[in-house]
């Protein structure tokens, strides 16, 4: 199915879209203390980490990260979609094991954790 949308205004919808500094991480940042670093360049791109206790949070969307529970496939544009949501499936597995296997601890919080437990205004 093509696109409903010209290429020009498909750029501008999804030059809105951010891998950083998302709204659902900036709620866990605010609940966080300082002992973690936000953002950090590490392998798999945490979005928390912690050396000194070896702990790293991720902050996953539920469309980016195929959540179970919400995560809709895409009607348009199949070809690119479910191939990029598999690769994300893949690389978060990877980067699971690396860190288990040195002996960190990865914690996975999803979109919809967020939502159902901290009142927040708007949307994410």
């Amino acid at each position: 199915m093509p696109d409903v949308f010209s290429k020009k205004i498909r750029s501008q919808i999804m030059s809105k879209i951010h891998s950083s500094k998302t709204k659902i991480e900036l709620i866990v940042k605010n609940k966080l203390n300082a002992d973690f670093i936000y953002q950090s360049k590490e392998f798999g791109k945490p979005d928390f980490i912690n050396y000194k206790k070896q702990i790293i949070i991720f902050v996953d969307g539920c469309f980016w990260h195929s959540c179970l529970l919400h995560s809709k496939k895409p009607k348009q544009n199949k070809n690119y979609w479910i191939p990029k949501l598999q690769r994300n499936l893949i690389k978060r597995e990877e980067v699971k094991i690396a860190y288990k296997s040195i002996g960190w601890k990865v914690i996975r919080i999803w979109e919809h954790e967020l939502k159902s437990s901290i009142p927040v205004q708007g949307k994410f």
